[in-house]
């Protein structure tokens, strides 16, 4: 099949697209999905760099030793990918015949697997969604029937869950004024349309070239990026803020933020270290939330919400998956809205026949 390699950490040369990678096979309880297309998230890029190891200080060709979301080494060569839209095409021992064909997205936070309270990811821990074929748990597969596209589809599981995990951690719900940083991003800009369809006051953070997107997606209000938010929206003013931008402004979250207000935190585009005054976390007892695990109900609330229309995924731009590197770039570049997903050829009728050792239909 066609995949690409993450042959170790570093910059886009460590990206190799391949064209004779093995069809992984599915085992018990598993499933083999031909991948339609495949959401770009900050997580790729971080996890090609190594940016989760408490000693990245940049790109390197050594391999930290706690590189991962588990926080283990990253295993060589990886097929990243956290997101997944594609159809069911092989089944492992154990799983329902009747989920062959199925339309499926798979839920990136692979709960089924958790082991001493953390979940591996898609793309990180297994290999993922940058290939024809991805094997991956039934259980943390999703079948969506809806009409949306693959690629609208592929923008969801890491993005659109987050951004749900975020908002179902800090208790949103109608009537909160919420803040939310990063907001023409992927998670942001999720955010900003789950919020707004929890019947919240949005006040979005983003650049002025992309305030006028923002503000379709949903948000009131658009503070543009580097702005004293003290200054646009006012001390103590807002009930809850979904971050995922860190970095060295940070103590202004906490400065507009209520008393009893709730910070909840899924990534730190602008810097991991931040400076707190503990006094404004006691005195205005404020909630500070770190989301990474998923809550059980949040990745089928969402398949529900993208089933009764109430969610339309807003996708950027589409490449084909072998100029991923071009991807993401531009990713890393911040010039669009929403997301940009991978696209991978459709696979030969001789990769669709059902590998030994699996069910077909």
């Amino acid at each position: 099949m066609h995949a690409v390699l993450l042959i170790g950490h570093g910059g886009p040369d460590k990206l190799v697209y391949r064209r004779d990678v093995p069809v992984p096979l599915p085992g018990p309880g598993e499933l083999l999905i031909a991948v339609r297309a495949a959401g770009i998230n900050n997580t790729d890029i971080n996890t090609r760099v190594g940016w989760y190891s408490s000693s990245h200080a940049g790109t390197t060709d050594a391999a930290p030793e706690d590189g991962s979301w588990t926080g283990a080494g990253l295993a060589f060569p990886r097929i990243q990918g956290a997101d997944v839209c594609g159809v069911v095409v092989a089944l492992g021992a154990g799983v329902a015949r009747g989920r062959m064909g199925e339309r499926v997205i798979v839920q990136s936070c692979l709960r089924s697997l958790r082991r001493d309270d953390r979940e591996p990811w898609l793309g990180s821990e297994l290999d993922g969604g940058f290939a024809q074929f991805v094997r991956v748990p039934a259980a943390d597969t999703y079948g969506v029937e809806c009409g949306l596209t693959d690629t609208q589809l592929a923008a969801v599981p890491c993005s659109y869950a987050t951004a749900e995990n975020l908002l179902h951690r800090s208790r949103v719900s109608t009537g909160d004024r919420v803040l939310i940083t990063g907001a023409s991003g992927g998670v942001g800009s999720a955010a900003v349309q789950l919020a707004c369809r929890r019947g919240a006051e949005v006040i979005a953070v983003a650049g002025a070239d992309k305030a006028a997107a923002v503000r379709a997606l949903g948000a009131g209000q658009v503070v543009e990026r580097g702005e004293s938010l003290e200054t646009a929206i006012g001390r103590d003013s807002v009930d809850a803020v979904i971050d995922v931008v860190g970095g060295p402004r940070w103590p202004e979250l906490l400065v507009v933020l209520r008393p009893h207000g709730r910070y909840a935190v899924s990534g730190a585009i602008a810097g991991p270290i931040v400076e707190l005054d503990l006094r404004m976390l006691y005195l205005k007892d404020l909630t500070l939330l770190g989301c990474t695990s998923q809550d059980d109900e949040v990745f089928p609330n969402l398949v529900g919400y993208l089933e009764r229309g109430e969610l339309v995924p807003h996708v950027a731009a589409t490449y084909p998956l072998d100029e991923i590197a071009q991807a993401q770039r531009d990713f890393e570049a911040k010039k669009h809205v929403g997301k940009l997903v991978l696209v991978p050829p459709p696979p030969s009728a001789a990769l669709t026949s059902t590998p030994a050792g699996t069910t077909a239909a």
